[in-house]
């Protein structure tokens, strides 16, 4: 049977086939539809969504030891945070197949930077496999829990955004169930202590002697020759681009295995053409490797080293030319990104943004927004889980260098619970005056709305004990008498908590509780919260015009052509944010 998948479906089909019985991973475009795809598959096998993604690697890890095939999945910044027992996994090498999924966002449409992970093969010594297309992430999905388990590695499968959002037919095959391996202990292995993990590091060094034999004569290492006048090296998606630009003609070396890198294969193939193409995106990471060798080639002289390709960039960088989008660009509609209409960030910004003396350290997810006008309430925002360890720091400094500047850390739920617990810990283990504001919307917004230890329901929506925030606060170290829970959306109640809390001298927590407006709410959240369908109108006659409704910054509110204001019904969700900011009572609620 054949089906049109994009690659995060296919590597899900791949890795069920390949007979996965455990899988984990923290959502994270582009990663994010791997593990909900597997979801599907849960009477074959076990999937989950860990609070991060060391936790994911490790519970990955623990899977592997015990003898079956497992997988961890997570977007390029999420392996920084499981590079700890990564790099550790690769000297003791793996039992039952192991796979980390690592996703790459080339072009940062999604993500505060774009590294290249195919740096981490290297550096940590794992097998890399590129697929380029739906089809091979399913195939090379198989693959690598095939090698995992033959070179006793850990196998890094490294995808792209584009790779994981495109679609293409891909051919099922049935699942092969896979006999777990028979646990034997071995502390020789799995204990690395410097004495074992120093004749494991020599070990190591024996398998990627071994692993780049194969990576020479292995059928997904494909040279395509055509012609000798012009060779292409190239791997992953930029293989398609390049096969759309260059003619015929053109010889292709197509690197389905990229680490550790096929010298010999890359010799024979550039001595049999005149001259030599290396096309990828980001790092010069094989043009480095040709380079070592000794091979001429042309790459990053041409080719842009950041951002995403596609077939038009290559085209110019290559041959000057580029196709006519004039039209297409003029009907393009820039669209900035913008907190949804009835967030329930908003009125916590909009209160905060009128506050004074200040600086508020954010964090990655949608309320990262709040740094755009014209909330324009964030002052940075870094990686996940920062918010408050950068708050903490700032404010440490502010008060050593007599500034009476406050810092907030900002921060949402499941970010708070992947990697802000160990923050606020720093902050109440040193008992800094830190303001922490925790925004609860009840679910993974940023990402789609997956589960979290936080919303009461797993992966697979079975329900799963809750994570009492407020109590987890006290719990490390924070009083009682200084954390506030508080319905964003009740502009007076936030602006009279944040006064208080802000006028603390020890370490506070305000936390706002209320469901993403998008979200599908559970029977807990009908139970919890006021969610009966209403929408805000303006009384036209009552309207000044001043826009103090528009500064909200809620797309629901339109300037018209003749400059009077309305509210679109359609995208209102009824949260009450311009009815309590208008000084004329000229908007009213309609249930």
């Amino acid at each position: 049977m054949s089906v049109i998948l994009s690659g995060n479906e296919a590597v899900a089909r791949g890795a069920y086939e390949a007979g996965l019985v455990f899988a984990s991973a923290y959502p994270g475009t582009p990663s994010t539809e791997v593990l909900e795809n597997l979801a599907q598959y849960k009477d074959s096998l076990y999937c989950e969504w860990a609070p991060n993604e060391k936790v994911a690697m490790e519970a990955a890890i623990g899977a592997s030891i015990a003898g079956v095939r497992s997988l961890a999945a997570m977007k390029h910044v999420g392996v920084n945070v499981a590079a700890d027992p990564l790099f550790t996994i690769a000297y003791m090498g793996a039992t039952g197949g192991l796979v980390l999924v690592s996703a790459d966002d080339p072009g940062q449409h999604s993500s505060q930077n774009e590294q290249d992970n195919r740096n981490y093969a290297e550096a940590a010594r794992l097998l890399m496999l590129n697929p380029s297309d739906s089809q091979e992430s399913k195939d090379f999905t198989k693959l690598a829990f095939d090698l995992s388990e033959k070179f006793n590695t850990p196998v890094l499968l490294h995808i792209t955004t584009r790779t994981c959002h495109s679609k293409g037919i891909v051919t099922f095959a049935d699942r092969v169930e896979k006999a777990a391996i028979p646990y034997e202990k071995n502390s020789a292995k799995y204990v690395s202590v410097p004495a074992n993990a120093k004749v494991l590091r020599a070990k190591l060094e024996d398998r990627v002697k071994i692993m780049e034999e194969y990576a020479n004569t292995c059928e997904i290492n494909k040279p395509e020759y055509k012609g000798s006048k012009v060779g292409v090296i190239t791997s992953g998606v930029s293989y398609q681009y390049a096969k759309e630009v260059f003619p015929e003609d053109t010889s292709f070396l197509k690197l389905g295995l990229s680490w550790p890198f096929p010298g010999e294969l890359a010799k024979e193939f550039a001595s049999k053409v005149d001259k030599l193409y290396v096309v990828e995106e980001m790092d010069p990471y094989i043009e480095r490797h040709l380079m070592q060798l000794g091979i001429a080639c042309e790459g990053k002289s041409l080719i842009p080293r950041f951002g995403e390709l596609n077939s038009d960039i290559v085209r110019k960088s290559i041959f000057g030319t580029e196709n006519d989008h004039s039209e297409l660009e003029k009907q393009a509609v820039n669209r900035p990104p913008v907190l949804c209409a009835g967030c329930p960030h908003r009125g916590f910004y909009y209160v905060l943004s009128k506050k004074k003396n200040y600086a508020a350290f954010g964090d990655i997810g949608c309320y990262t927004l709040g740094a755009a006008p014209p909330l324009s309430v964030l002052d940075t925002a870094l990686c996940m889980g920062s918010s408050i360890s950068t708050a903490h720091g700032a404010q440490i400094s502010w008060e050593r260098t007599g500034s009476d500047r406050k810092a907030i850390g900002v921060i949402g739920d499941s970010t708070f619970l992947h990697t802000g617990v160990n923050s606020l810990m720093e902050v109440a283990y040193n008992n800094s005056n830190v303001l922490t504001c925790i925004l609860d919307n009840r679910i993974t917004g940023m990402t789609g709305h997956q589960q979290n230890p936080g919303t009461g329901f797993t992966l697979t929506g079975e329900p799963a004990p809750e994570v009492d925030i407020e109590a987890l606060c006290i719990s490390i170290g924070i009083k009682a008498e200084n954390i506030y829970v508080i319905n964003p959306l009740d502009l007076e109640e936030t602006s009279r908590v944040l006064d208080e809390a802000m006028a603390k001298k020890a370490p506070t927590v305000v936390i706002t509780r209320w469901p993403c407006a998008l979200k599908k709410f559970s029977e807990q959240d009908k139970k919890e919260f006021d969610l009966t369908k209403k929408y805000c109108a303006i009384d036209q006659d009552k309207c000044k015009k001043c826009k103090a409704c528009v500064k909200t910054g809620c797309p629901a509110i339109q300037t018209q052509a003749d400059g009077s204001i309305v509210i679109d019904k359609a995208s209102c969700m009824g949260c009450r944010v311009c009815l309590q900011v208008c000084p004329f009572d000229a908007i009213e609620e309609v249930r």
